[in-house]
Formats: C-alpha cells, structure tokens, sequence
C-alpha cells in the first residue's frame, strides 16, 4: 500500500478503549530518541497513568545527535539536558521519573543487530517481566529514521524473548512524511486511542522538550528545531497504534 493510502485508512480506524489496546496489565514505551515518548504516546502515557497502571519509558537512544556541532552543549551536556527534559516531560504525564529508563546507544545509530541490539531487548523484557506488561509499544517500521526502524526491531526481538500474548504495538512519529507513493506494506491494523481528555497534558509533555521545539541549545550550522508544522499530527485528539508482528 502507498504511504498516502496507509495514512488515509490509518486516520478512520476504529476509536477503542484503552483497556482494549493494550490488554489489562503494564505498559512499556520504546521510544528511540527523547521526545518521541510524548510526541506519539504522550495520550496514552497519561490515561494508562490516571488508570493506575506501571508504566515505564524507555529510551533507545542517547539524544546526543540532535545538535552534533554545539559549543554551547557537547554530548555529555547534551545528553544530561535532554535526560533532564524527558524526565520533566514524564512528570507532566503523571509518571515518576524513576519511570523513564535510558539505554543510552548512539544517536543516528542505534544498532539494529548484534551485540549492543541483543542486549538492548535483554533490558526491554527484563522491564516487561518485572511490571508484568500486557503490551510493548515502539516506533513504527516504516518511520522514515534509521533510530526508529533500529527502536522497532528491537521491540520485535524483546517481544519474542517474553513468549506470551503480549501486544507489540507500532506509533508512527514521521511516517506522515514519506513520500505519497511509497511502499509501506499491508494496510494498517489496530486502532485509534481518544485522548481529548489528556491532550492539554500532552502537550506540556511536548513543550517539555526544549532543545527540540525552540532554539536554546546553539549549533553551528544552525539545527532546524521542530516547527509548529512538523507538530500539527501530534494535536489531534488521537493517538494511533498499529498491529504489529514481531
């Protein structure tokens, strides 16, 4: 199916509760960089939270490539500023920051086999196990970003170790930009996730990441920030989550 067709049937798939998305245990959130936690499951991060459920965040990737030329933030204040943030971004959700866990692999390139890969679904089911998980959400297949296709397929090889019923559950962050006539396989399963309720805190979640939504961190060429167009999908009052196969 084309991009463009994908994205069209993906935006009419059926509304369902949450309890029926991710079944009724914990809830884990791959996300291969900070700030994708709150940009495609901050809705469902908050509701699972006021439902009372264990919740952890985990994040792939250490975030240091976001500005790789910066004076004013080399990788190790980099890294320290966006952990800062996501911890902030979490405690808007209703998360303790104890919630969020970071892998810490290399930004831009994260593995997608091997060693590094192997030990990052180690980490994933280990966390699964331990807050008995009913679903593993991670970033689409087809996000056109090597880290979010590498934060997929990690999800996929933690999501075999475990040898349940578990979901694994895909969200698409950029999906929205491919171009209309690519190829993205099947036509989307899964569903719809109503978050009106929670969006303002989304939102705050999203406004949390500062180094990726205004310009405080200095680099030299100047890094594009995400304008306020590039973050139109993530205000609707929508969260989508996709059928995935391991």
């Amino acid at each position: 199916m084309r991009a463009k067709d994908f994205f069209e049937a993906a935006q009419g798939l059926p509304i369902a509760p949450l309890d029926h998305i991710v079944g009724p245990g914990g809830v884990i959130v791959v996300a291969p960089h900070p700030d994708d936690e709150s940009l495609g499951c901050g809705g469902l991060i908050a509701l699972a939270q006021a439902q009372g459920r264990a919740v952890v965040v985990i994040i792939v990737s250490d975030g240091c490539g976001s500005h790789p030329n910066s004076r004013s933030h080399p990788p190790e204040r980099l890294r320290a500023l966006r952990q800062e943030e996501t911890r902030e971004a979490a405690t808007a959700l209703g998360l303790e920051s104890s919630s969020v866990l970071f892998l810490g692999l290399p930004d831009r390139s994260v593995p997608q086999d091997g060693a590094a890969a192997e030990e990052a679904a180690d980490a994933i089911a280990d966390v699964a196990r331990n807050i008995d998980a009913s679903a593993i959400l991670a970033t689409w297949a087809h996000d056109p970003h090597c880290d979010h296709q590498a934060a997929w397929r990690i999800a996929a090889m933690a999501h075999r170790r475990l040898q349940t019923d578990r979901a694994l559950l895909a969200y698409p962050i950029w999906g929205w930009s491919l171009p209309p006539d690519a190829e993205v396989g099947a036509a989307p399963e899964g569903w719809r996730l109503a978050i009106d309720d929670v969006l303002a805190l989304k939102q705050r979640a999203i406004a949390a990441h500062r180094s990726q939504v205004t310009d405080i961190v200095e680099n030299d060429p100047p890094v594009l920030i995400l304008p306020e167009s590039a973050l139109e999908p993530f205000k609707r009052t929508y969260e989508i989550f996709l059928r995935g196969s391991p």
